[in-house]
């Protein structure tokens, strides 16, 4: 294992440190428990978008964190999910006094812990409401379909929607149709490296590759040769647009995410013949990110992931931003 880092054990909190030193201007941190919240916190009259997920997916969730997104993120140890305590505080340091919605990505650690965090919150006197995500069609039962990409824009639209001063049940309805018209799926040419473990996560042979794999490593659809890069988009991007119905007309934002060492180079290769493939059926790119917005520590390959736009989520999706990761 050969990484930029001291002590294993001490990776996310020296992380958290260096991160609230580069923006300062954006987010704090609080320490123990860990979460990310904005630095304006608590917007009075404003319901309170808060996330988490396992360390190792930066920029998710924590990148995310300011103006027009989330007001709070939780990290949780590398690849494991933030405790209920977590999620508990970061609404208690944010919470403008309308509600919160938690963005919650379909793991089983994940769900649990969130719910019980909620359960806890409303004991105490919180509204609180929760958008799952789960968009990852190389699960073919869709009730086990993993959180993927769609964790970013479900955060995005949400966050646009509460910053507007909407109410909690406006946001909610909103956010889950935002997740309910996203697909992804991924595809992996290198396992990463946990610096706890030391080692692959998994053995993937040289000239091989996995679809459809899991941002942690999980095994995907199927193991197949390594193809050109249009061969690649055909596989990967075929299940999401079936899967969507996508047809002719329809208007779609595309995201096209590194896992986190595919290089910029490869990823717009990638991103060209998405969008030529599905110019070719009709379907209008309307907007786009190309680049790492959600990643697997430092494996290689991406992630592709598609939202069927109507006119209210585009409005959302392009109104002001401060973040971090995103900013326009």
């Amino acid at each position: 294992m050969q990484k930029l880092i001291n002590n294993p054990a001490d990776a996310v909190l020296e992380c958290l440190q260096g991160y609230e030193l580069a923006y300062p201007h954006l987010i704090r941190v609080h320490y123990d428990p860990h979460f990310v919240y904005r630095i304006d916190a608590p917007v009075q009259g404003k319901v309170s978008i808060i996330s988490g997920s396992g360390s190792g997916h930066e920029p998710l969730n924590i990148g995310y964190v300011g103006r027009g997104m989330l007001d709070a993120a939780c990290p949780g140890a590398i690849f494991t999910s933030p405790t209920p305590d977590q999620y508990l505080a970061a609404l208690k340091k944010v919470y403008g006094g309308v509600g919160a919605l938690y963005v919650v990505k379909n793991y089983t650690g994940g769900v649990l812990n969130t719910e019980l965090a909620m359960e806890m919150a409303a004991e105490e006197g919180f509204q609180v409401a929760s958008v799952l995500v789960n968009d990852d069609v190389a699960v073919e039962e869709k009730a086990n379909r993993r959180g993927m990409g769609a964790a970013v824009l479900v955060e995005k639209i949400a966050g646009a929607a509460a910053e507007q001063g909407r109410d909690l049940d406006s946001i909610v309805q909103v956010a889950r149709r935002a997740s309910a018209q996203t697909r992804s799926m991924g595809v992996a040419l290198s396992s990463c490296t946990s610096p706890s473990v030391g080692r692959p996560t998994f053995y993937l042979p040289e000239s091989q590759m996995e679809v459809g794999v899991g941002i942690h490593g999980e095994p995907g659809r199927r193991r197949e040769p390594l193809v050109h890069a249009a061969e690649v988009v055909n596989i990967v991007a075929q299940p999401i647009i079936e899967d969507l119905e996508l047809k002719a007309g329809d208007m779609v934002l595309a995201m096209v995410s590194g896992l986190g060492s595919t290089p910029q180079q490869e990823l717009f290769i990638v991103f060209r013949y998405l969008h030529q493939l599905l110019t070719q059926l009709g379907v209008r790119v309307e907007r786009q990110l190309v680049g790492n917005y959600i990643t697997s520590l430092d494996m290689a390959g991406c992630l592709i992931t598609l939202l069927r736009l109507d006119p209210e989520l585009l409005e959302l999706w392009d109104a002001p931003v401060r973040t971090p990761a995103l900013c326009w």
